[in-house]
């Protein structure tokens, strides 16, 4: 786990190189993840709660896929959010996702976890403000989870999509992004980000069970990407209140940089 520090400098999207890089680096980080699937295989095995897996913006189920499909055969029951594509932000669509979150914590008979890539790490966040007690961790992947859209280069698109204020946040919402659920969560980012800067990403506070787990990744590849996945099944299969901080074991670790995010 990297130390939590305060982003202090101003808001402002990833360069135009790493932009550009990210399709082929994403197709790099899936290739990786099919090669490596028998050896994912391996990880610790779930004890069978709910997982809410969240897509980016602009993505579907179809990108949470394959990470759901680990996760199933982990022992986890992963679920998808089967609301189409996830572009409009408006109170119909908050409803829905917290429908899900019932429907999946009623079936199970237990809290769920809920895992968000993007701005589906937002959504997974502010689901967890509004029913702690149905949710148990929060991970999230490469999420703007800040109030200033200026970390991210989709703000232009998001905005002509939604508007400057969107409805959530026009009924008073979606306030303070950066405050973290009252809930374990886990904030998963990458410096090499080319969607989402990375200090957008980082959570602060003094809270233990709030971290940051630096990865070498693409944006688009993170729901892939084998140092993530490990990272998330990790965090998945901790024993519900039970929580510690991320400690990668043995050759593992040489894939998770340890240094201070400021």
């Amino acid at each position: 786990m990297t130390a939590l520090a305060p982003a202090t400098s101003p808001a402002r999207p990833p360069s135009r190189l790493l932009t550009l890089a990210e399709p082929g680096r994403a197709f790099g980080e899936l290739a990786s993840f099919y090669a490596l699937r028998p050896l994912l295989g391996q990880l610790p095995r779930g004890d069978g709660h709910g997982v809410l897996v969240l897509p980016g913006f602009m993505a579907s189920d179809y990108s949470t896929g394959p990470l759901r499909r680990l996760l199933a055969d982990l022992g986890y029951d992963a679920v998808g959010w089967k609301l189409g594509r996830n572009v409009k932000v408006d109170n119909a669509r908050i409803e829905a996702m917290m429908a899900c979150v019932e429907e999946l914590h009623d079936r199970t008979g237990r809290p769920i976890s809920i895992v968000g890539w993007s701005l589906g790490g937002v959504f997974a966040r502010e689901l967890a403000k509004m029913a702690p007690e149905k949710v148990r961790l929060v991970i999230s992947l490469g999420s703007p989870i800040s109030d200033d859209r200026g970390h991210t280069n989709a703000a232009r698109l998001f905005e002509l999509l939604n508007g400057k204020e969107p409805e959530p946040l026009r009924d008073g919402g979606f306030q303070g992004l950066g405050d973290a659920p009252p809930v374990p969560t886990t904030s998963i980012l990458t410096r090499t980000d080319g969607v989402v800067h990375w200090r957008g990403s980082v959570q602060c506070g003094d809270r233990e069970d709030c971290e940051n787990i630096e990865v070498v990744a693409s944006h688009c590849g993170l729901g892939v990407n084998p140092a993530v996945v490990y990272a998330v099944a990790d965090r998945l299969a901790q024993e519900e209140g039970a929580w510690k901080p991320f400690r990668a074991q043995g050759l593992a670790s040489l894939f998770f940089p340890r240094r201070a995010l400021n």
